[in-house]
């Protein structure tokens, strides 16, 4: 009996190393790597940033970065636009750089099918949730994360994407950060609560702080006439049901910052806006020479991945 035991034990403990051993021998090493699979009936691409301080313990975090309308993952992954490597870097998470779709074969000028915007992806109805889905269960088979620890954000039409995965892809993202970018989706019904961190320029020239197309906005068979910002805002608030009444977080000439708590599975609702920056990401660096600089109000993507953590340890 006490011989079996021992048994039993020993060949747990073999199976566990077994398991540890084949994900330690598959799961790329550090660094920036293009993945490559099938969704519907297209070939599409990603790119996963593991940093050196990532722990294949299977409590680590993974980000989704979107890049924005016209955009491709390439860009969204140069750090010295974003800054998502050097800081996951700092705080070992994985991050994935989809790319959207588009005309041209490299996967350049791709836009992402976020409902009522954008484009090609868009026009052509593109199931780019399906897309994200085939990803993180690809990831599964390679990394070891925590599934409660996955989130999105996304710049522009990118974040615009990152309502449409609330909405439809709630049982994967339990947070999500759109930079610069609306809901357009005309039916959300989320089977789980998502937790909103909302970043927004009062002067964007483009995806307009009070609703319609900016005048700097692509042409209209392209885009749509964007939702307003606090529209969007008191959307989610209701889906999951919050307080009505903010916490007013930061109250200065160049930044303002409203919490909204006490919603559905202890999610949150955040919205902070700047005074300047316009259509781009604060923080950061515009990848194009146009438009004014970015916003220094705020680190976008510290601050993003500081919300991120905060709804692991306060959610259930």
């Amino acid at each position: 009996m006490i011989s079996r035991a021992i048994f039993l034990i020993f060949l747990g403990f073999v199976l566990n190393l077994m398991a540890f051993g084949a994900f330690a021998k598959d799961a790329p090493g550090a660094g920036l790597k293009t993945f490559q699979l099938r969704s519907g009936d297209r070939d599409r691409k990603y790119m996963v940033y593991r940093p050196p301080s990532f722990k294949s313990d299977g409590q680590g975090a993974v980000v989704f970065a979107l890049h924005g309308g016209g955009g491709h993952m390439e860009l969204q992954a140069e750090d010295k636009f974003y800054h998502f490597r050097s800081t996951a870097d700092r705080h070992g998470f994985l991050v994935v750089f989809p790319n959207g779709t588009g005309r041209f074969p490299r996967g350049r000028l791709s836009t992402w099918n976020a409902g009522e915007c954008c484009a090609y992806a868009r026009d052509k109805k593109v199931d780019d949730v399906g897309f994200i889905r085939a990803i993180v269960q690809e990831m599964e088979k390679t990394y070891r994360f925590d599934k409660k620890k996955v989130f999105a954000t996304g710049m522009s039409n990118g974040g615009m994407m990152t309502y449409r995965l609330a909405c439809e892809a709630s049982d994967i993202f339990r947070a999500i950060a759109p930079v610069a970018g609306t809901d357009g989706m005309p039916d959300c019904q989320p089977k789980h609560a998502v937790s909103v961190f909302h970043i927004h320029s009062r002067k964007d020239e483009q995806v307009s702080f009070l609703g319609g197309r900016g005048k700097d906005a692509a042409p209209k068979d392209m885009v749509n006439e964007f939702k307003a910002v606090p529209e969007t805002v008191a959307k989610w608030v209701k889906l999951n049901g919050c307080g009505e009444k903010p916490k007013k977080e930061v109250d200065t000439d160049k930044l303002k910052c409203d919490l909204y708590e006490g919603c559905r599975e202890g999610r949150q609702v955040r919205l902070c806006v700047t005074e300047d920056g316009g259509h781009s990401w604060p923080g950061g660096v515009k990848p194009r020479n146009r438009g004014p600089e970015p916003s220094k109000a705020i680190d976008a993507t510290e601050e993003i991945w500081k919300f991120f953590s905060s709804q692991v340890s306060a959610s259930p």
